[in-house]
C-alpha cells in the first residue's frame, strides 16, 4: 500500500513538471522577439586579395551592406565608380575600396601609377646571391654596394655604398633570349624607385662593375656614409678610413664621393744568415 501511495506522487510530481515545463516552453515561444535594425548603405568592397598596380575589373569587387555610422570616408556606393582605374596600394579580401588606394581615372594600371612624382623606376638583373636569397620583395628597402675598378690596376678595385634605403617596387622573373643558344631564358629582375640622380648612379654601376642589394630593416632610417674598402685595406695591407658619420634622413640619397683610401705595398721579410731586411713585392 505504502508502495502504491509512493508510485502515486512520483507520477503527479512528473506530470506537475512536465506541464509546467511545457507551459513555460510555450510561454517562451510566444513572446515577441524585439529586433534592432540599423541603418546600412551599400560600399564597395574588394572581392579577393589584390596586388600592387592591378587594374580593376567587375569580378574583383562585390557590393556589401555597411553599418551607416561606420562607413569609410570617401567609400564608393557603385562598382562603376571603381572598375578599369589602378591600385597604388595592394588590397585583401573584404577590404572597402577607397579613393586614397586608386589611380586616377584616366592614369592606366600597372607599375607606372605607382611611382611618385620626381622619382623613377630602374631596372636590375639580380641573381639569388644579389637578390639576397629572395628576401627582396616589393615594399622591403635595400642598400645598393657597387663593386668597380676606376683605373686599369685590380689594387683600385672598390667596393661602396652608393645608395641607401630604396623601396624595391617588384621583384620577379622576365624572360629573355639566350644571345648564343637563340632560346628563352628565365631573368630574375628587380625594379627600384629612386630618383634620376640616383638612377643614374645605379645604371653606372651596374654597366661599370658589379652591384649587390643588401637588404635593411624598414624601421631604420639611417644613411651610413662609408669610405668604401679597396683590396689593400681587405688584406690589412693598408688602414681603413674612418667613417665619416652616420646621418637620420629617412629618404634614399647618393652617397658622397668616396675619400681615396691608404694604400701600401705589400712586403716580404727576408733573412739571409743573420741579417733580416724587408723587400717590396712588385
Amino acid at each position: 500500500m505504502a508502495r502504491m501511495r509512493i508510485t502515486l506522487v512520483l507520477l503527479l510530481a512528473l506530470a506537475a513538471g512536465g506541464g509546467l515545463a511545457f507551459g513555460t516552453y510555450r510561454y517562451m515561444q510566444n513572446i515577441p522577439v524585439k529586433t534592432v535594425s540599423l541603418p546600412t548603405k551599400q560600399v564597395v568592397v574588394a572581392a579577393t586579395d589584390l596586388e600592387l598596380g592591378a587594374q580593376l575589373r567587375a569580378d574583383d569587387v562585390r557590393v556589401v551592406e555597411w553599418p551607416a555610422n561606420a562607413l569609410p570616408a570617401g567609400a564608393f556606393s557603385s562598382p562603376d565608380e571603381v572598375v578599369g582605374r589602378g591600385l597604388v596600394m595592394p588590397m585583401i579580401q573584404n577590404e572597402p575600396v577607397l579613393p586614397m588606394k586608386l589611380a586616377g581615372k584616366d592614369s592606366g594600371a600597372g607599375l607606372p601609377v605607382v611611382i611618385p612624382e620626381g622619382k623613377r623606376a630602374v631596372s636590375v638583373r639580380v641573381n639569388d646571391v644579389i637578390g639576397v636569397a629572395g628576401y627582396v620583395l616589393p615594399g622591403t628597402h635595400v642598400d645598393v654596394l657597387a663593386t668597380a675598378t676606376p683605373t686599369n690596376s685590380d689594387v683600385d678595385t672598390t667596393t661602396k655604398v652608393v645608395l641607401t634605403n630604396v623601396q624595391v617596387l617588384a621583384a620577379g622573373t622576365k624572360m629573355e633570349q639566350d644571345t648564343e643558344q637563340g632560346k628563352p631564358m628565365a631573368v630574375n629582375v628587380v625594379t627600384l624607385l629612386v630618383s634620376p640622380d640616383e638612377a643614374e648612379r645605379l645604371t653606372l654601376g651596374a654597366t661599370q662593375g658589379k652591384i649587390q642589394l643588401a637588404l635593411r630593416n624598414p624601421l631604420d632610417k639611417t644613411t651610413p656614409d662609408t669610405p668604401g674598402i679597396r683590396p689593400a685595406v681587405l688584406l690589412g695591407f693598408a688602414k681603413a678610413a674612418a667613417p665619416r658619420g652616420t646621418g637620420t634622413s629617412a629618404h634614399s640619397r647618393p652617397v658622397a664621393t668616396m675619400a681615396a683610401a691608404p694604400t701600401a705595398e705589400p712586403t716580404v721579410e727576408m733573412i739571409r744568415g743573420d741579417k733580416r731586411n724587408e723587400e717590396v713585392v712588385r
